[in-house]
Order: structure tokens, then sequence, then C-alpha cells
């Protein structure tokens, strides 16, 4: 039986709904969208015409904390619907992933991939390496990625035609018009994780094995013995990337010293510690100082008390960082607390938001702003990320214990 007989298996669609509510990784409205549909069959649209499935909207979206922008790709809500399934089956696939990639994988995440990292004997005397791939989901060469993937969906001929033919449409809706040009993968659709990991199997099998190493969708990280060594990797890594089709974005390159910092995923290791990278500190600095802005102009329109925008700033990072659910609010909690063993940043963010909340009703920074005490901030709601993360560390050595 094709994996793509299942698309339209009311059983198959009732399992995903349920794993997803499971995992936590849906809002409540995204939770709701996904039941509707499943409980009307809104499936059987898309999966009657999968030879002639739906051209995707092509979308230039700003990148976190820059201005440059990025494209993304969406299909229709029943074809997305319909592709977050298949995503979902493809993990019947997972065995075929090489060791040192860590994305899209079923049961491993990026905390594995630290994890283990952190773990290796001598890590500390080590050179790192670490780079990000240029664009990488809508550079990727189609041609030479169904070469791979047929060597990988070699059990299937319906799934992999399918996904064939998806991938080498090469058209896309632009502003209501038909375009037609390269897609890549198209980031933003679902199953583009799955497919992007197959494409760098072949430098992840290079590495993997013979050294420390591990890649996160298009983070890489390896080490190496001696600075000759670490240049050789960097070297291998621009030469692997620009055969196919790839290349090295310099903004995200570096390359450290034993016992010097390392970053990756969003956190930064020395000597045995574990804390909030620079990127990831800056990124949140850019949050808050643009969401107080944003909400004192929405106060002097709307002649708010101050209290009310205070407010809205403390419900708005406490979701992202205690209750956010769903792909695009990442909650700190399940992200960073389980790595993290210092708080010495947390600190500085606590300080940064409280520095901000009482910015908002003045414009200014000034001592006076200190009026607004803590406690003021407690009974609007405000909860230090410094006290919710050794609260948790404190229940997860209670329930181990």
């Amino acid at each position: 039986m094709t994996l793509l007989d299942e698309l339209a298996s009311a059983a198959a669609w009732e399992a995903f709904l349920e794993r997803k509510r499971e995992l936590g990784h849906l809002r409540a409205d995204e939770e709701r969208a996904l039941a509707e549909f499943v409980a009307a069959q809104g499936y059987l649209g898309p999966v009657g015409h999968l030879l002639d499935f739906p051209l995707p909207e092509k979308r230039l979206v700003n990148k976190i904390g820059s201005t440059k922008k990025r494209t993304v790709y969406s299909f229709p809500p029943a074809a997305t619907f319909t592709l977050k399934l298949l995503a979902h089956l493809l993990y019947r696939y997972d065995d075929r992933q090489p060791d040192g990639c860590y994305s899209f994988r079923r049961g491993i995440t990026a905390h594995t991939a630290i994890r283990a990292l952190v773990r290796t004997p001598g890590i500390d005397s080590m050179w790192c390496y670490k780079v990000d791939v240029r664009d990488y989901f809508n550079s990727i060469d189609v041609p030479r990625l169904l070469d791979v993937l047929g060597g990988v969906i070699d059990d299937d001929p319906p799934l992999l035609e399918f996904l064939t033919r998806l991938l080498t449409a090469d058209a896309a809706i632009v502003d209501g018009e038909v375009v037609h040009g390269p897609r890549g993968v198209m980031a933003g659709v679902p199953i583009a994780p799955f497919l992007a990991n197959l494409y760098l199997g072949g430098l992840d099998r290079q590495f993997a094995g013979r050294q420390p190493y591990a890649r996160y969708s298009d983070d890489i990280i390896v080490f190496s013995p001696t600075l000759e060594d670490a240049q050789g990797s960097q070297r291998a890594i621009a030469d692997w990337l620009a055969d196919a089709g790839l290349g090295v974005n310099p903004d995200k390159e570096s390359l450290t010293g034993p016992g010097e910092p390392w970053e990756f995923l969003g956190v930064s290791y020395c000597a045995g510690q574990i804390d909030l990278s620079t990127a990831t500190r800056a990124k949140l600095k850019g949050k808050i100082r643009r969401k107080a802005r944003a909400l004192r102009r929405w106060m002097l329109r709307r002649d708010a008390a101050p209290e009310r925008a205070m407010a809205a700033m403390i419900r708005s990072f406490n979701r992202k960082f205690f209750d956010g659910r769903g792909r695009d609010e990442l909650n700190w909690s399940r992200w960073f607390f389980p790595l993290l063993t210092r708080d010495d940043s947390l600190r500085e963010m606590d300080s940064y938001l409280q520095l901000y909340l009482r910015w908002i009703p003045t414009g200014r920074h000034r001592s006076a702003n200190y009026r607004t005490s803590y406690a003021q901030l407690k009974t609007l709601g405000y909860r230090t990320l410094v006290n919710e993360y050794h609260r948790g560390m404190d229940e997860s050595r209670g329930g181990t214990g």
C-alpha cells in the first residue's frame, strides 16, 4: 500500500490530530481549524486531485530581527493540512536519515544535538567551526534532490511520483498572477524540512562518526583537534555546498579556539556552562523595544491608561516565554530552560524587559520611571524568567527524586 492512501484515511487523520494535541503543538485556533477539517473530511478534496495539486503562493516576509526579507511559500488551507499529515507520515523514512542530522527526526531534537556535543569528551580542547547555509530551502537544486529522493523512497512509486510532480512544477502565484521559476523545496511548506534534510545527507555522512558534528536544518557545527583540521573542515564544507549549488552565509560563520565560547541553536557553551547566545539576547531585546514602542503609540492614540499598555506587553511576553503554543510562538520554558545551566542572561533579559515596561508611561528612560515598583509589575501579571527557570529546575529535580 502506498503511503498516499493514508491521506484519505479517517483513522490516520484522527490519530494525527490526537498526536498534535498530545504534543501541544497547536494553538487553540489551529486545533479548532484542524478538528473541523478532519470532522468535515476536508482532506478528500486535495487527495482526490493529487495529480493536479494547486499552486502555492509565493511571498516575501520580514526576517526576525532584520531588515532583510525571505521568500516563503504557502498552499491553500486544505492542501496545507494534507501536506502536514504527509510530513507526519514521512517519519516512516526516519531511519534513512544520516547520523549527525537532528532536524525533523522522531524522538531527536535540537536539545539532543546540544547535549550530545557538550558531553563529547575533550570538547573544551577542540576548535569549533560554525556556519549556516545561505537561503537554503529555496536554493536546493531539484534534479539533484530527486536523485537522492529516489534512493530513499524506493518502496513507494506513487509517493515518489507525487513528490516529483510537486517539486518540478516550477510555478507559483505572486500577487494573483502565475509566475514561473525554480522553487527549491519551498520554505514554509510542511514537507520542506524532510526534503531539505535529505539534500544535505551526503554532507552529514562526510563528517558524522568521524568527528563531533551536528546539523539542524541549515545550521552546521563541527569540531576538530587542531586549527589546521578546523580549517580543513571549513574548506570541505564550502566545497561540498558549492558542488550542491549552495553557499555559505558569511554573516553566520565563525571559527573559535579551544576554551572559547561557541554558539549553536540559540545557546552559548563555554567551559561546561550553557547560557543564551549573543544572537538570542540581541533578538529578544529588539522585540522588547519594538513592542514597547508599538504599545506606547497605541496608548497615546487611545488615551489609554499606562497600566493597560504595560499589562498588554506583559501578556505578550508571558505567552512567548511560558505559555506560547504553535509553530510561530517560541516557548522559552520548553526550548531554552531545559538546556541552560546558568541564569546570567535570563537576569539580563528580565532587567531589560522591566526597563521598557517602565518606559511605556513616559517614553523616556529616567530614574523617575522606577516609581513603578516591581510589586506593581507583578500585580499586572509580570513573571521573571529567572524565577520561572529556577521553579522549573526545582520541579524537575523533585520529579526525578
